[in-house]
């Protein structure tokens, strides 16, 4: 018989073995690192901003008031070889009215989008996209993935910026696919497509236009010298080798701990890459295999021939920053995605009629209304930044106190890691700051004895690591809307905390190669020395 006192205490027991059971599983979680607790503190506090098309909005508003500031106080710098002074302009509010609608149609990465996305959006809705993923998964082991997707965004900087429209995405669908969470895939990718303009196995022109500026710079000291594009490619080719190895290492142990389990808020439209090929989509494939060689031999035709119409007609150059194949690389992009969409489709049979083509075109352009929303108010507040001349005046600033230091040697080199880092976090743009920081320290590094391939270089490895943690970056944005797709809470603090310790540990890997290269003194490219040729 039960005792009214152990009755009381059973009853008492149960009726908090809901809190006990709590409070026994909380001592059971263990503690997380202490790194790990700082990413989630940067994620919680950056997801507590605003959205982040309203944080453009935010962040617009505070260079109006800091421009107009800086302007009455007669803020100014003078830029090397310049006459006059450049001072902060005030962002009135008739500049405002006048330029909305021009600041949104000329925002760099919008038409780049846009009509990427025309051929991207069909071969994505023929489903190309899908029959390659699940070729590529039958192909590769779980833990290789990450590593393909590094190095195929790495790569992808041969085309510009068509990494952050297709291989981002892509890295997101194929780690869903797979069972993994899709954001550390976008994390890799991401990773893969920024590093990729400080490291790659080809040449891109970012080499071409950067060794431009470079040339230009060093001619202030020695007017016969000349810089190649190839300079830098020795040391890019390692790059590529040390960026692969630590985006595999931060995903996997970095990234993918901190995420946890996936758990989706609902059904994902994500191409289906779980099922074996048919029939139907290997002809597909057939079809998009020889549809490709087509578009590519169509291509060469129109570049290779020495009057071809898409060299540069003066100079006859394929390459070059005026050459039209290079101005028009999102229309090449475009057809290089379309072709092969169009034969998988007819092969496939999932295309039966021209409305099928337009219809996955208007499909493409329906899914990138969020990204217009962000693109609208991000391009205003890029647009006023840059017309207050506020960027011009940070990077002088920055660059005449690393001057003024009188470091020399690795101090002198980590220095100007550091501070192209730091700028990058301000001015996108790596042409738009090499302008203005190359006639500065491409001469005074000379004058010390260094080539000014190896300047570039340091500038390029400062430039480069930043890129994935700054809102300044013009692609931030559309990275944000991919990420809103597995995750609806994501935001700027979600993409800043996951990709933070990727930017730290290749801004400590690359200066630890360059230092590396330094102190041996191997060549760092084709006509690209660490000191000037005696």
């Amino acid at each position: 018989m039960i005792s009214f006192v152990n009755l009381r205490f059973f009853c008492t027991f149960a009726g908090n073995f809901d809190n006990h059971k709590q409070f026994i599983l909380k001592m059971k979680v263990p503690k997380k690192p202490g790194f790990q607790r700082f990413l989630d503190g940067v994620e919680v506090a950056g997801n507590k901003l605003p959205h982040p098309a309203m944080l453009f909005a935010l962040f617009a508003l505070i260079i109006i008031v800091i421009s107009h500031i800086a302007a009455a106080m007669g803020v100014s710098v003078r830029l090397p070889g310049a006459e006059v002074d450049t001072y902060v302009r005030g962002v009135g509010i008739a500049y405002i009215f006048t330029n909305a609608v021009s600041n949104f149609v000329n925002f760099a990465p919008l038409g780049t989008v846009l009509v990427a996305m025309l051929g991207v959006g069909v071969a994505e809705h023929t489903g190309l996209i899908s029959a390659l993923l699940r070729k590529i998964m039958l192909g590769s082991s779980k833990k290789m993935i990450t590593i393909v997707v590094v190095f195929v965004g790495i790569f992808s900087s041969i085309a510009e910026n068509a990494g952050y429209l297709i291989v981002i995405p892509l890295g997101a669908a194929i780690f869903y696919a797979i069972g993994r969470h899709p954001l550390a895939g976008l994390a890799a990718a991401f990773f893969g497509v920024s590093a990729g303009f400080a490291a790659n196995i080809s040449l891109t022109l970012s080499d071409v236009i950067l060794a431009g500026i470079t040339e230009q710079a060093a001619q202030m000291i020695d007017p016969d010298i000349v810089v190649l594009a190839t300079s830098n490619i020795f040391f890019m080719w390692a790059a590529t080798i040390i960026l692969t190895i630590i985006g595999y290492f931060v995903t996997e142990k970095i990234v993918v701990p901190k995420l946890g389990e996936y758990k989706p808020d609902g059904e994902i439209d994500v191409a289906d890459i779980s099922s074996e090929l048919s029939v139907e989509e290997k002809r597909g494939l057939k079809f998009a295999g020889w549809s490709f060689l087509g578009a590519v031999a169509f291509l060469l035709l129109l570049v290779l021939p020495e009057s071809a119409p898409l060299r540069n007609p003066e100079t006859g150059a394929i390459l070059d920053r005026d050459a039209p194949f290079m101005g028009g690389l999102v229309a090449v992009i475009m057809i290089l995605f379309l072709a092969p969409a169009l034969g998988f489709g007819i092969g496939s049979k999932t295309i039966k009629g021209n409305k099928d083509v337009v219809n996955s075109m208007t499909k493409s352009m329906q899914s990138m209304g969020a990204y217009l929303v962000l693109a609208f108010f991000a391009a205003q507040f890029i647009n006023y930044f840059a017309h207050s001349n506020l960027g011009v005046v940070l990077s002088m600033n920055g660059s005449v106190f690393l001057q003024n230091t009188g470091l020399t040697g690795v101090p002198l080199i980590l220095s100007f890691v550091l501070l192209c880092a730091f700028l990058n976090m301000f001015m996108g743009s790596s042409s738009a700051k090499w302008l203005i920081m190359a006639p500065i320290f491409v001469p005074m590094f000379m004058q010390l004895g260094y080539d000014p391939a190896f300047t570039q270089l340091a500038f390029r490895v400062g430039d480069t690591v930043t890129n994935i943690i700054t809102p300044m970056m013009s692609f931030f944005a559309l990275v944000v809307v991919f990420a809103e797709k597995y995750d609806k809470n994501a935001g700027i603090g979600t993409i800043i905390s996951m990709m933070l310790p990727y930017s730290l540990i290749a801004l400590l890997g690359l200066s630890a190669a360059l230092i590396i290269w330094y102190l041996t003194g191997l060549p760092i490219g084709i006509g690209g020395y660490i000191h000037l040729p005696s």
